[in-house]
């Protein structure tokens, strides 16, 4: 028997339960792909603002009408190509900033007893309370698991050539990733350490100013000469293209392939399938750039986008790949239970207020912060109800427990009458998600 190919992340979701519950998934998705568009818009607004003194504003639209037009003109090959030019930018520009903030005149010790500006009593390397564990592992769960379930990920997975391929690729995306990281731990370090008392930023420092969520502009244009800030500018700026455009794409795929084609027109022409991928990369950036101009924090935005993914499609993900008894059934009531307890435990950022308090929360500046890891207790919620309503409602069902009229989602009538069949190969024509050269 031979499997079908999948071309997005949703296409198994498909397979096993159909088109309206894999639309309710869609949702979430697109609301994630359009807080990230809003946030890596909004870093790089704020960056430009700082050493080039343009306007934030038109940063941000300058940059969200170059991704979206080359994005909507190009497809898939412009994406692949352009993001290998600017990831090996990212990794020249920052990796040559850092010498010049080491020999900065306003660094002269970054070792972790060296206190931060010269003026303060606080080094850069903090203390982890045990009060304050809860979220820690919260962030670090939502961050590293969060991302396991964004369709920007499997697109480039799904493309591979072969399984081997997809596998070596992974892994060197995750070495490469560690490498890339280190220059902005490294400027980090550099900041807290300075003595900005010798800059023309002068003091106080940017922490107590509030500027904390710029420093790396704000370094790059007071600790380094002025050639180098403009490369890291770039490199930034080479950043925000290369995640756009995958995040413009992915979106557009996922809408192109598992709704409008399979629900809507399932007869739908190449051109016809093309031009709603385009009118799906405008709107999804329009959307995002829209959101670039609010107050919120990046960081803020970055979280909330993995949020969603984490608490609602992760653990729809694993359930679908790795429980064989999960149903339509289970699948939705782990949807609810999902949703349910992330709404009722608040957000900040949204106003939403909380109604369930978990141990350890804590009211600042008037607003109530859970400190409890509830995002990773409503995914675990989410994969348990899954598991477990999957499990039952099959017995049910199996043993006669439960009439067979009862079953309102022909769940397990349509897995009788496919037992047996074989699985259709995926066509070429089929492709037209990912094959999107204009």
């Amino acid at each position: 028997m031979r499997s079908k190919r999948y071309v997005t992340m949703l296409d198994p979701f498909q397979n096993r339960y159909g088109n309206v519950f894999t639309a309710t998934l869609l949702l979430p998705a697109l609301v994630s792909d359009i807080l990230w568009v809003a946030c890596i818009l909004a870093a790089l607004g704020g960056t430009m603002s700082v050493i080039l003194g343009l306007s934030s504003a038109i940063s941000i639209v300058i940059s969200a009408a170059v991704s979206i037009i080359y994005t909507f003109l190009g497809g898939l090959y412009s994406v692949a190509y352009t993001d290998i030019i600017q990831l090996c930018f990212i990794f020249v520009s920052l990796w040559l900033c850092i010498p010049f903030l080491l020999l900065s005149p306003a660094v002269t010790d970054i070792t972790p007893t060296a206190h931060l500006n010269q003026s303060s009593g606080h080094a850069w390397l903090g203390e982890l309370e045990l009060a304050d564990a809860g979220k820690w592992a919260d962030d670090v769960l939502l961050l590293a698991l969060g991302g396991l379930a964004y369709q920007a990920l499997y697109q480039r997975i799904l493309s591979a050539a072969s399984s081997a391929q997809a596998q070596i690729t992974c892994f060197a995306a995750a070495g490469t990733i560690f490498i890339m990281g280190i220059p902005s731990v490294v400027i980090g370090v550099v900041a807290a350490s300075a003595d900005w008392n010798q800059t023309r930023y002068g003091l106080p420092p940017p922490f107590e100013r509030g500027d904390a969520g710029k420093i790396l502009p704000l370094a790059l244009q007071n600790l380094t000469p002025t050639w180098v800030s403009v490369l890291g500018v770039g490199s930034v700026a080479a950043a925000v293209m290369s995640s756009m455009d995958s995040v413009l794409l992915s979106s557009a795929s996922m809408f192109t392939q598992n709704i409008y084609k399979t629900t809507l027109r399932k007869q739908a022409s190449q051109r016809e399938l093309q031009w709603v991928i385009r009118l799906s990369v405008l709107l999804v950036g329009l959307a995002g750039t829209g959101l670039a101009f609010g107050d919120d924090s990046v960081f803020s935005l970055w979280i909330l986008s993995g949020d969603l993914v984490y608490c609602i499609i992760f653990p729809q993900l694993v359930c679908v790949l790795h429980c064989r008894c999960a149903n339509t059934y289970g699948a939705m009531s782990g949807y609810v239970v999902g949703l349910l307890l992330r709404l009722m435990s608040g957000e900040p950022v949204l106003r939403i207020p909380p109604i369930l308090l978990y141990p350890g929360w804590r009211e600042e500046n008037g607003v109530i912060k859970q400190y409890f890891p509830y995002r990773t207790l409503a995914m675990l919620s989410s994969v348990i109800s899954v598991a477990a309503v999957s499990w039952l409602v099959e017995l049910g069902f199996s043993k006669q427990l439960i009439p067979q009229s009862w079953d309102l989602l022909r769940v397990f009538e349509e897995k009788i009458e496919t037992e047996g069949e074989e699985i259709p190969v995926h066509c070429e024509e089929d492709d037209s998600a990912r094959n999107t050269k204009f």
